[in-house]
């Protein structure tokens, strides 16, 4: 909603429109991403089709007041047209030399496809008939006012594009099976315009307009009222882009489908697939630029161009050098040649894969034309895990269906849906991985993209939507498959003789671009190359630590490999989970006395050993964080209902064998049975998480403890002896009052001593606290008297910060608070800077009073997500903790961190 003072601006006409020679790429948040860069391609001498720019205060203004913005941005649009009319000698209107416009939106960050465009706005049943004259191509005037019917019904009036295609695909049919729309002739789009403007008035209710200004004014606010769109507000909120507004684009129409000598295209000026330093692109003779982006038409690589348009590729290749090194990142260029003339409509920074985004950063540093500094902003974190592709198992074996373009990089399987809406429901089931399969998708199908781990089209290049969105999203794609024949009404596709149904499990290969029948083996990726190269730019900028989340050797190992300093958190009750282990953990929770219990430890003790004497061998020497046991043991224990349900088909069966013999072989088992019941029924806790659990579990049941740290120190001083360097931190969980920590601490300590002293080694370690419990942030100074550390688990602060259960948030109303925008994230994916955050920057600071030493860190997921390491920079963290995968992206965006606080002072 607009403010009052700017409700006042309207009034006052505040400055709406900016010709394309008065702008430039600083007005980028006034003028949008497109309109910037027009104004300064404009002014750097380029062939610029002449326009002016609406801005996106206006249209955030119309969404307050529209009826005001459109009143006083009226005289203003027909003043820049009659300035335009001067520039082109053509008259907006004319019967004879009509003055055609391109209406687009355009946001300050890119957003391709989420808003809407109009093309050949102007046009008239008598226009139509002097540009036919005036050019002498009949065909390419009635083939224009044919497409601006069917995109102005669709943008502007909300009548389904879908309806248009029905009739033309009906036209295309009566040529041939598979004809082009370029088939069509002059009387065939003279049939298709007249069906067209029936299907408008049966629709609206009243005839096609044909009054240019009306047509004009109404496309303005259809582009302005696109910023709300589904599809525009779902991306945004994926890529967390703020509420900026679009601006709105008026251009003089030049046109790609005037003839054969005539084109329309995209050229990227690096691969964007890879990176890789050659010119990219696809581009389709006599046609409009929809044509290219919706992939109606399978188009010609740029390279074609180099044959059928020489001199326009020279033309076409000196701009590209030339675009890119003033803008210093890789250009998406958008390019139509009118009769023989190269004309610029668009430049942006291009999307890329993440593993291109990374090449080209490294590369442009080696190249001069960047900064180390400008490479690490480069590169978006939050893809930066998509690095990480699988890839296909080669040496498996497989059935290769079909072969298509190799849009987005990285393989997945998963089962093919051919709807959006049902992949969006599917995927909150989390069950399947989901491809969705479509003939091509249309920028509505954003959810459903966004939902699945990859996509299928039939139709379709590199640069159509599918293309883009998903090497944007950082997902594989296989587009342009037009050996496969895609039948979205039965929900199924052919291939020959194969036929895959909704529900079949496919594989799609990205970087290859071949579809596979059925599952196949995929091999985790590994950082190699400009990956590596720029993860060690981000480790010479960096302050943060980065540790692992790793529970066991083979976790230990991954970490190392990514570049892990340390381990932040070894969770020691997942290594009670194993299923060999698991009966005797039982035993020893339902022991009896305390020598049953400790009988039971003494065999755990040498399996939770060899588990930390391997991972401190990997780590070499590295920092090891060791929580101690933590979750309450009813966790160790089968479900209640499954015991009852076994209990009573022993009782039933036992009295059947009673009815045969006097004693039954079952007596002894039922007994087991109901011990295991009273023992499940006496761990129940109305509320487990915060009951025995962590340090409390330690003081009830200290033996347990003992065992731990008993095992813990017997493998460090063991690999001690050998040479091999360790540094144990022993961490002790759900701390909330000084007391508990310190009478654990002295109970452990001693026996960390005593292992020591029996080795007769010497050994640095340290004793530290989760900061987890409200109160032990708040007591923080009290805590850090006997804390040599502290490590924040941020998944249960945040729970016990909010009051919130997380798997009843998340599952129940997390949803409908960040619909409503009552939250403005997931609390749990990202931190809670004001309440959360202020929780542990106070310990940090009050902790750090006591001992001035005390290294502070953070264990919980948030560790691996790019805004909470940020934000755990700039409260003077030593480090973060987080899963082996995301460490390149906690690397990447600790540098980050240092670099845009820099820029801040």
């Amino acid at each position: 909603m607009a403010s009052t003072e700017q409700k006042k601006v309207i009034t006052e006409q505040q400055k709406f429109i900016y010709s394309f020679e008065e702008g430039s790429k600083e007005l980028k948040n006034l003028l949008g991403g497109k309109g910037a860069n027009l104004g300064e391609m404009t002014n750097l001498g380029l062939n610029i089709p002449p326009g002016f720019t609406i801005t996106t205060e206006a249209c955030l203004l119309y969404f307050d007041n529209p009826d005001k913005v459109m009143k006083v941005i009226e005289p203003g649009v027909r003043e820049h047209l009659s300035a335009l009319e001067n520039k082109t000698g053509k008259k907006f209107g004319d019967k004879k030399n009509p003055l055609l416009v391109s209406v687009r939106s355009g946001a300050p960050m890119s957003m391709p496809g989420m808003m809407d465009t109009v093309l050949n706005l102007g046009l008239t049943d008598e226009s139509v008939k002097g540009m036919a004259e005036q050019t002498g191509n009949p065909r390419f005037a009635y083939d224009s006012y044919r497409r601006f019917i069917q995109m102005f019904g669709d943008v502007c009036m909300g009548i389904g594009d879908e309806k248009f295609e029905v009739i033309l695909n009906k036209y295309k049919r009566s040529i041939s099976r598979n004809a082009q729309d370029t088939d069509l002739e002059v009387s065939d789009l003279q049939k298709i315009i007249a069906d067209y403007k029936a299907l408008y008035e049966k629709e609206i209710g009243t005839p096609f307009p044909q009054d240019p200004y009306k047509q004009l004014f109404i496309a303005i606010e259809a582009v302005f009222k696109s910023w709300n769109n589904r599809r525009a507000i779902t991306y945004r909120r994926i890529n967390n882009i703020p509420n900026f507004g679009t601006a709105v684009n008026i251009q003089a129409m030049v046109f790609g489908n005037k003839g054969w000598d005539s084109a329309t295209g995209v050229a990227f000026t690096r691969d964007p697939s890879n990176g890789e330093d050659r010119k990219f692109g696809e581009y389709l003779t006599n046609a409009q630029g929809e044509d290219v982006v919706a992939g109606i038409r399978t188009p010609k690589k740029l390279d074609d161009m180099k044959e059928e348009f020489p001199d326009i590729y020279k033309q076409l290749k000196k701009t590209m050098i030339k675009l890119e090194k003033h803008y210093r990142d890789m250009q998406d260029i958008e390019f139509t040649v009118e009769n023989g003339r190269l004309f610029i409509l668009q430049t942006r920074n291009g999307k890329r894969t993440p593993s291109a985004a990374v090449k080209i950063a490294v590369d442009m540093v080696k190249e001069g034309l960047i900064s180390k500094e400008e490479a690490i902003l480069s590169v978006d974190p939050y893809k930066l895990s998509k690095l990480l592709f699988k890839s296909i198992d080669e040496n498996s074996i497989m059935h290769v269906l079909a072969s298509g373009i190799n849009a987005s990089p990285g393989a997945v399987s998963g089962i093919a849906i051919f709807d959006p809406d049902t992949a969006e429901e599917l995927a909150n089931t989390g069950e399947q991985e989901i491809i969705l399969v479509r003939p091509q998708t249309k920028p509505d199908d954003i959810h459903g993209l966004y939902a699945s781990s990859g996509v299928l089209t039939q139709f379709g290049g590199k640069t159509s939507h599918a293309a883009v969105v998903a090497r944007g999203m950082g997902k594989p794609a296989v587009v342009g498959a037009q050996d496969i024949e895609i039948d979205t009404e039965n929900k199924e596709f052919r291939i020959a003789d194969t036929v895959i149904k909704e529900g079949e499990f496919i594989t799609i290969d990205g970087t290859t671009g071949r579809v596979i029948e059925g599952k196949v083996p995929l091999i985790e990726p590994e950082i190699k190359g400009e990956f590596s190269e720029l993860l060690a730019i981000a480790d010479e900028v960096k302050y943060l630590g980065v540790r692992a989340n790793a529970d066991t050797p083979t976790d230990a190992q991954k970490a190392l490999e990514f570049g892990a300093e340390g381990i932040g958190l070894c969770r020691t009750e997942h290594m009670f989970m194993a299923q060999d282990r698991l009966p005797v953990v039982q035993n020893m929770i339902m022991a009896r006395t305390q020598e049953e219990r400790q009988d039971a430890l003494n065999k755990i003790l040498p399996m939770q050993k060899g588990d930390f004497y391997e991972i401190f061998k990997i780590m070499k020497g590295k920092p090891v964080t060791i929580r101690l046991l933590d979750p309450p043991l009813h966790e160790f224990l089968p479900e209640l209902s499954t015991v009852l349900l076994e209990s009573q088909e022993l009782k039933m069966t036992n009295s059947l064998s009673r009815s045969l013999l006097d004693t039954s072989p079952l007596d002894e088992e039922i007994k087991k049975k109901s011990k295991v019941i009273s023992l499940i029924r006496s761990l129940s806790e109305e509320n487990p998480m915060m009951g025995l659990r962590g340090c409390r579990l330690g003081i009830v049941w200290p033996e347990i403890n003992e065992m731990q740290v008993k095992a813990i120190f017997q493998a460090a001083c063991e690999l001690k002896m050998k040479g091999i360097d360790v540094k144990p931190e022993v961490m002790i969980p759900l701390v909330g009052i000084i007391s508990e920590l310190k009478l654990v601490k002295e109970q452990l300590v001693k026996v960390a001593k005593e292992t020591i002293d029996s080795y007769g080694v010497k050994l640095d370690y340290t004793f530290g606290t989760m900061i987890e419990i409200p109160r032990a942030a708040l007591t923080a100074d009290e805590i850090a008297s006997e804390a040599e550390f502290f490590s924040f688990g941020t998944n249960d602060l945040t729970q016990m910060t909010f009051g919130f259960s997380r798997d009843d948030a998340e599952g129940k109303f997390l949803p409908i608070y960040l619909n409503k925008e009552i939250l403005e994230q997931n609390p749990f994916e990202t931190i809670d800077q004001r309440g959360v955050g202020k929780l542990m920057k106070m310990a940090i600071n009050d902790g750090r009073s006591t001992r001035p030493d005390l290294k502070c860190g953070i264990c919980g997921e948030h560790g691996g997500e790019p805004k909470s390491i940020k934000f755990a920079h700039s409260i003077g963290l030593n480090y973060v903790s987080c899963s082996p995968f995301r460490i390149p992206v906690a690397r990447l965006a600790a540098a980050q961190a240092v670099i845009e606080e820099k820029k801040k002072k």
